[in-house]
Parts: structure tokens; sequence; C-alpha cells
């Protein structure tokens, strides 16, 4: 299977790479992409508008051959739901540990503002696991894909294009 997949940002990104970015979020160090096309042009619009005025939003488009990366034996991580497993290994990624390092594609929720104040709440002792995942519970799931190797990158990700995104006005 081949998933058509999205990165929002404000240049285009034919060559990504897996080692440029923030360390301290949801999946670790890599290149972030979803496959949810209206999630990456939301994101396109917010990292063009910390730039300024001048910047453009704008969403590269790829082709991740899952399929082959599973076959070729690629270690790939994915979490179906928001669960404990998700929520300590969120956890672990934004306190810096380099839980991401044992994957070459990690799959699942995105911790965005609607479950960040409950993912923090718990990372600080506020709320236990279980008042965590019941809150959670009810949260709408979105999607991101963290590609923290560049052999995943360059074997299993393929640019097609990039499109301008008009932001709202």
């Amino acid at each position: 299977m081949t998933l058509t997949v999205f990165h929002g940002s404000d240049v285009a990104v034919p060559q990504p790479l897996a080692k440029v970015g923030r360390r301290n979020v949801d999946f670790g160090l890599g290149f972030y992409v979803t496959k949810i096309k209206k999630q990456a042009e939301a994101w396109a619009v917010v990292v063009a508008g910390r730039k300024g005025r001048t910047a453009t939003p704008i969403v590269s488009q790829y082709q991740f051959d899952i399929d082959t990366a599973k076959a070729d034996g690629m270690s790939i991580k994915v979490f179906e739901e928001y669960n404990l497993e998700w929520l300590d290994y969120v956890v672990a990624c934004r306190q810096g540990k380099p839980v991401w390092k044992q994957y070459d594609i990690v799959e699942g929720g995105v911790a965005n503002d609607n479950v960040i104040d409950t993912v923090e709440d718990y990372e600080k002792g506020i709320i236990t696991a279980e008042q965590a995942l019941g809150q959670l519970r009810y949260k709408k799931v979105n999607h991101q894909i963290c590609f923290v190797s560049q052999k995943a990158i360059d074997c299993y990700l393929k640019f097609e294009n990039t499109v301008n995104i008009k932001p709202k006005e």
C-alpha cells in the first residue's frame, strides 16, 4: 500500500532530512508528515505566520511506500490510538529522552492544542495516567508520521509536488 502524505512548512521540501528540526517533540527528531492534507495546510499557515508577512505557506506532497518499508524490515512503530503507551512515549520524547532512536518510522496521534494540556498535566504529575487517558478518550485523533532514519526517507518517501496555500483572511 502506498500512502499519499503531506508536509506543511514555509519552504518546499523535495529532499527531506531526518536530522533537522526540533528534538523534544511528540515522536522525537525526524521529518514529520501526515496523511491529512488539511492538517498539513493548517501547519504550513502556522509555520509561515511565525516567519512574517513575506513567508508563504507551502505543502509538499509525497508517496510513502509503507508495504515495502515493512517488507524490507524497517523498524516501524504505530500508535493506533491515544493510550498509555502513546502517552508515555510522547512524554519521554518531549523530555528529551531518545526513545525514538529505536525506530525508523513512528506513526500515530498528534499531541496538538487539542490534547497537549492533558499530556502536560500527566507529565507534571497533576493527573494520573488513568485520568489522562479518560480525557484523551474523547479527543479527535489527528495523524502524524515521523521519519526518524534518513534511510527510511531515501528509500520509501518519494516527493511528488508542492502547493502554495493561501492563508485565510
